[in-house]
């Protein structure tokens, strides 16, 4: 099933009645606007409503980006205006907070640039696996003057602990997928060319299981979640920061270097903030 737009940006296909494969579709580079959260809360409502699901995957259909930033060529505004989810969150976190919670097992498969929206995304799924050769995981906010929005700050830090967290965030630099394994970031980096048949594995096996137990025990791990109010709080400093000079300055100082254009600043983000 696909999200009802004119140009679907996430589209789900349903592999068999317990397994959905999710494919985030917006090229060239993947970047995430108002058009692609209302898809994901399409996507959700969709999750939480069918009885027979017990797993979801979520790719990219868009070579070298799993998920990216937002897109600051639109209005931002665009965004942050969108009313609040169910959970009472804006749509974006609302989402992310929703899909953690959902009674079935999320799996990310990151190839590409996971790079803040997508990196979000992975700490929202249950577990990640990322390509060796070809992933790249980063929080870049701080790097241009902003605060992240869609929850790491609240997640990352039970994940891998607090210095590590703030490492990751403070420095706004690219992890290699090796490197983020290593931390505890993702489960695994596995060679490309395993990185495909081990999840299909792993979700067609999970998605045999009985739906009551995946949830039940997906509800008394997530009793080790922070409050879905600290994501809130994340979002509410996000769009603050945007409105900061700092902020302004730093995005238009990356884009008069090729920020959200195809070509080596969004492929090597990571070393162009620290040029700034």
């Amino acid at each position: 099933m696909e999200a009802k737009t004119e140009a679907p940006q996430v589209r789900w296909a349903r592999q068999s009645p317990t397994l959905w494969r999710v494919t985030i579709d917006n090229p060239p580079l993947n970047v995430m606007g108002a058009a692609m959260v209302l898809q994901f809360q399409a996507l959700i409502d969709e999750i939480e409503a069918d009885a027979d699901l017990r797993v979801v995957v979520f790719d990219s259909a868009v070579d070298g980006f799993f998920l990216n930033h937002s897109d600051f060529r639109g209005s931002i505004e665009s965004i942050t205006s969108l009313p609040p989810g169910p959970t009472g969150l804006p749509p974006w976190p609302d989402f992310l907070v929703r899909l953690t919670r959902a009674p079935v097992a999320s799996i990310a498969l990151i190839r590409g640039r996971a790079t803040g929206n997508g990196s979000e995304i992975a700490l929202a799924c249950d577990v990640t696996f990322a390509s060796k050769e070809k992933a790249v995981i980063s929080q870049w906010e701080v790097g241009v003057g902003m605060v992240a929005g869609g929850g790491p700050m609240a997640r990352l830090p039970q994940l891998i602990g607090r210095n590590r967290a703030l490492e990751v965030l403070l420095s706004s630099e690219d992890l290699s997928a090796e490197q983020a394994a290593a931390y505890g970031y993702i489960n695994r980096a596995l060679p490309d060319n395993e990185l495909d048949a081990y999840v299909d594995a792993l979700a067609t096996r999970i998605s045999k299981f009985d739906k009551w137990a995946i949830g039940q025990t997906k509800r008394l791990v997530n009793a080790s979640l922070p409050p879905d109010v600290e994501l809130g709080a994340g979002w509410d400093a996000c769009v603050a920061s945007l409105g900061r000079p700092a902020a302004q300055n730093g995005i238009r100082a990356l884009t008069e270097r090729g920020f959200q254009s195809p070509g080596d600043v969004e492929h090597r983000l990571g070393f162009f903030l620290g040029e700034l």
